[in-house]
């Protein structure tokens, strides 16, 4: 029995195909594992400069989390921590739960966080500098490192 030069063609098309393929395929690599204690870091605070009692402000993070179990469903549960350099004064605000259940998948993704308007501490001055830090805890207990944002201008 003779295979059809288009029988040919087809097999040797698949092969080319699969050895393509596995050029771009790694052969045998370990996943790498996210740490079930959550891991942050700065990416923005937007706008910058800021004007005093005008602007809302946004600090952006990415966050990883090896079991996903970052963010709450209780409105009064406080896992985002935020410190003012200014004054050393601490927000804490809510997280919602990103994942539903208790679902244990590691998790990755950009975050919003949302500041209302700041203020100058010295009334007398036309400017101030701020640098804020940010911690985020998870349902277990964890918590990750603290990232430093850039320093935020405050113009009257």
């Amino acid at each position: 029995m003779r295979k059809s030069k288009k029988s040919k063609h087809i097999i040797l098309t698949a092969f080319l195909a699969a050895a393509v393929l596995s050029m771009f395929t790694p052969a045998c690599k370990k996943e790498q594992s996210i740490s079930s204690t959550p891991a942050i870091t700065f990416d923005s605070i937007i706008p910058n400069p800021a004007t005093q009692n005008h602007d809302t402000l946004r600090i952006v993070i990415t966050y990883k989390d090896g079991d996903g179990d970052l963010g709450q469903d209780s409105t009064t549960t406080k896992n985002l921590f935020i410190t003012d350099s200014r004054t050393d004064s601490v927000t804490g605000l809510t997280i919602p739960q990103l994942l539903p259940g208790n679902a244990a998948t590691a998790i990755e993704g950009n975050m919003n966080i949302i500041l209302p308007p700041p203020y100058l501490i010295n009334s007398s001055d036309s400017s101030e500098t701020a640098i804020y830090s940010v911690y985020v805890v998870d349902r277990a207990g964890h918590q990750s490192n603290t990232v430093k944002t850039t320093p935020l201008v405050i113009n009257r």
